[in-house]
């Protein structure tokens, strides 16, 4: 028997196809989910069986690991006008060199996703970060124009692998009925990243060149990969089914199997490079989970981006104090992670026992959102105007802390619906994440000019409009219409996405 699975598995490579978990919202029981090929539901193999302690070790190192990217996409707003002076930068081209990061991050998960479900989570996610390493030492060398812009591009597509891989190795790990308590795990530490980069940026601007932002974060993330090197485990169930597979084929016939033909791996890779891309065509509800969470995180990142002027040139703050604002995200993001996670289980439960009878399904996160979003717009109306009226530091600052709040929790709900949804979860949310970035790639690019013609007051108003006729709307039809967006596609050509 063993034999012959392990030659299914050959095959299955062959066809360009992976062994199926079950999706995490058709759990069989709160106590039995397991994925066809363990040994049943206490497999100790299986990622959902380990102990604790090895969830939570794996979950802190991806957790830095996607600290390091949020604050490399961050560090730059406290000295883009050192930046710009020594490289004579127009405003534009500086706000692109910050921006042109989150276009790299945009296009590296369409690698990462699918390459992670087919040679594994840890070998990918170290290679990746090995790129990233090298690319951001070279950021700022030479001090050239050229060199920063594609640098940071090539920087954001390697750092792509902590913004790519953290949810997924999660969602491998923990059940649904668990969501919320492994996201508030997972995000606790990245979290800290948007405040965190122009905290140190505008910190270590004050006493060294600003170049060393840079190569600081690079020894960071070196520190970091020789420490997951040891402590995380392979955890894609497709990757361990096979190399179960395998081994229990060698053990019955004696011999090693033969290796998989050139052909038949770039058959497989293949595909894997083309899922992402399937799934933004024929699943609607990629659309709409990309939408919402591309509103939402372009907004932020707009913000981001004129944070430090703000504090500098309408309230006259120096540097390293206009930096210390930056607590204010900090405080929202952490409440979010932590209070949030814990808050989307309680409702996840209260939606199971309201109904006992039905399957849990991704749209019992929905009530979760709904106050998200209601608050979100109505903190850009509250930011816009306290600036506008050159109201207290402090009254500012909560509005931040509570936009920072909403967003988060907003991105929590739905990024815990797509990981319901989706079995192969690295390569929907590499679908998930394209637009977001690119939106989080042009917002910033008309940010001076919006304020300049608007104002903060009616700049963010503006903003706030926005996401009350698109973002609103669309968490209300995945409550009603949920089930029959979801089903559009779900098996096309008998393949489960």
């Amino acid at each position: 028997m063993a034999s012959s699975d392990s030659e299914k598995t050959l095959k299955d490579l062959e066809a360009g196809s992976n062994i199926e978990p079950v999706p995490a919202s058709n759990e069989r029981s709160e106590q039995a989910q397991t994925n066809p090929g363990w040994e049943g539901a206490d497999d100790p193999r299986d990622p959902y069986n380990w102990p604790s302690y090895h969830k939570i070790s794996i979950a802190i190192i991806f957790s830095i690991g996607q600290l390091i990217t949020l604050m490399s996409a961050s560090m730059m707003a406290a000295v883009l006008d050192q930046i710009s002076d020594d490289l004579s930068m127009s405003a534009s081209l500086t706000q692109m060199s910050f921006s042109v990061y989150v276009l790299g991050l945009a296009f590296g998960p369409f690698i990462i996703g699918p390459m992670s479900e087919l040679y594994g989570r840890k070998p990918v996610w170290i290679i990746f970060n090995l790129g990233y390493v090298l690319w951001n030492a070279l950021c700022p060398v030479g001090k050239s124009q050229g060199v920063m812009i594609a640098g940071r591009l090539l920087t954001g597509f390697f750092a792509s692998a902590g913004v790519a891989l953290t949810q997924p190795v999660l969602a491998d790990m923990y059940r649904a009925k668990d969501r919320g308590k492994s996201l508030a795990l997972a995000t606790f530490i990245p979290y800290l990243g948007p405040a965190l980069g122009p905290i140190v940026g505008g910190l270590v601007a004050q006493h060294v060149e600003w170049s060393w932002l840079f190569w600081i974060l690079s020894i960071f993330d070196a520190g970091v990969i020789a420490a997951g090197t040891f402590v995380i485990r392979e955890t894609c169930a497709f990757v361990l089914l096979r190399r179960k597979a395998a081994a229990e084929a060698h053990k019955a016939a004696g011999q090693e199997l033969p290796n998989p033909t050139n052909k038949a791996v770039l058959i497989a890779i293949g595909k894997g490079l083309l899922r992402p891309v399937e799934l933004l065509i024929y699943r609607p509800v990629i659309l709409f989970i990309s939408f919402n969470i591309a509103i939402n995180f372009g907004t932020y990142f707009l913000l981001l981006s004129t944070f430090a002027t703000l504090w500098i040139e309408k309230y006259h703050e120096s540097k390293s104090i206009s930096s210390l604002n930056y607590i204010a995200i900090a405080l929202g993001a952490t409440v979010a992670a932590q209070g949030g996670g814990h808050l989307m289980d309680f409702l996840w439960r209260r939606q199971k026992a309201q109904y006992p009878d039905k399957e849990a399904v991704p749209e019992f996160r929905v009530p979760y959102m709904v106050p998200c979003a209601a608050l979100l717009p109505a903190t850009l109306f509250w930011y816009g105007w306290t600036v506008e009226n050159h109201v207290h530091w402090f009254v500012v600052d909560l509005s931040v802390a509570f936009f920072a709040l909403s967003s988060f929790m907003l991105n929590q709900g739905m990024s815990a619906y797509m990981l319901d949804e989706f079995t192969h979860t690295a390569s929907a949310n590499a679908a998930v994440r394209l637009l977001s970035q690119l939106l989080g790639f042009c917002f910033p690019l008309f940010a001076p000019q919006m304020y300049e013609e608007l104002g903060y007051g009616w700049g963010n108003s503006l903003l706030a409009f926005i996401f009350i006729v698109v973002g609103i709307p669309q968490i209300i039809i995945l409550w009603f219409f949920g089930a029959r967006i979801r089903g559009i596609g779900k098996n096309r050509a008998g393949i489960a996405y």
